[in-house]
């Protein structure tokens, strides 16, 4: 019996390590085509152009965001690529409709930073400005990785190449819509397979 109870307990334990997403529907948020055809909207100065059948920044500092739903639960994946570490771009989440100005995002949203720039708070996996990753996640410039986002709640999960790289609580809106930055002409970043789940 004391076996028994030993292995319901390390169950119950293994399960509450991340939290469970109520929904399993997935949606294709970008694949292939002109971003502007399927519910993206551009805003401020830079853009996103389809090169090679993928996403790339140009200029900046814009952002790229998906207008047609705002989320509330949901997990994020995209993959990126960037051939220097020191390149500067983000995923931002739950921000308010921005119309023109993209600091909409990080001043009520959150922005989930890809770049290396030996600023904990500012490196690939943190929630910019406010907490750096707390594990070193493991990517290869000049390959593509994936990142995640897992919200529930106030409750973040950031995964960099299924690595959990960060847990945050937020306090800010529990829903909002979901951008990608284009950061300035010298980081092009590159983006592919942009899914939701919820």
């Amino acid at each position: 019996m004391k076996h028994k109870l030993v292995a319901l307990l390390s169950l119950l334990l293994l399960g509450a390590c991340h939290v469970p997403m109520a929904h399993q529907a997935t949606s294709d948020l970008w694949i292939s085509g002109d971003p502007m055809d399927s519910g993206w909207k551009m805003c401020g100065p830079g853009e996103f152009v389809v090169e090679d059948g993928v996403l790339k920044t140009t200029g900046g500092m814009g952002m790229l965001w998906y207008s047609a739903e705002d989320f509330e639960d949901f997990e994020l994946s995209l993959e990126w690529m960037v051939k220097d570490a020191s390149y500067n771009s983000g995923v931002f989440v739950r921000f308010p409709d921005p119309g023109q100005e993209p600091y909409v995002a990080v001043n009520h949203g959150y922005e989930i930073q890809i770049c290396d720039l030996a600023k904990p708070k500012h490196n690939t996996g943190s929630v910019y400005s406010f907490q750096a990753a707390t594990s070193i996640p493991t990517f290869e410039p000049g390959m593509w990785n994936e990142m995640r986002i897992k919200v529930i709640g106030q409750h973040y999960e950031i995964f960099v190449n299924d690595q959990l790289v960060n847990t945050y609580e937020g306090d800010r809106s529990a829903h909002g819509f979901i951008g990608l930055q284009n950061h300035d002409d010298h980081s092009p970043v590159r983006f592919r397979n942009i899914r939701v789940t919820r």
